[in-house]
C-alpha cells in the first residue's frame, strides 16, 4: 500500500483534524479514497502538519554563494509545500500500514 498522490489536504483547527483526499498506487485516475484523521493521531506518529518547519533544506539560501557553484540550485525547485506533500504521504502511508482496517474504500471521483 503505497500512496500515489495526494490530491488536496485541509488541516482544521476548529475540529483538529486533518481532511485529506488520495489516491494509492493501485487506484485508477478516476478513483479517490478520503478520510479524516485526528490532529493528536498524526502527533502520536511524530508528525506535526500545523506548523512547517522552514529551515528543513532552505538554509543552503543562508550560505555563502560559492556554495550555489559547487552545488549548483539543487534545492531551488523544491517547495514548503512539496515538502509537505511529502510528509503527508509518508504519515499516510505508515498511518494505513499500522491501522489497515482505517483505509477508506476508494470512490469514483
Amino acid at each position: 500500500m503505497e500512496i500515489k498522490e495526494l490530491v488536496s489536504y485541509y488541516i482544521n483547527e476548529t475540529t483538529k483534524t486533518m481532511d485529506v483526499t488520495f489516491r494509492l498506487i493501485t487506484d485508477s485516475d478516476e478513483e479517490v479514497r478520503t478520510d479524516q484523521i485526528n490532529l493528536s493521531e498524526i502527533e502520536s506518529f511524530g508528525y506535526d502538519f500545523t506548523d512547517i518547519n522552514e529551515n528543513i533544506l532552505f538554509d543552503v539560501y543562508d550560505e555563502d554563494e560559492e556554495d550555489d557553484d559547487i552545488f549548483g540550485n539543487f534545492f531551488q525547485d523544491i517547495t514548503e509545500e512539496e515538502l509537505q506533500d511529502d510528509d503527508i504521504k509518508s504519515f499516510l502511508t505508515e498511518y494505513y500500514l499500522v491501522y489497515p482496517n482505517e483505509l477508506p474504500n476508494s470512490e469514483f471521483f
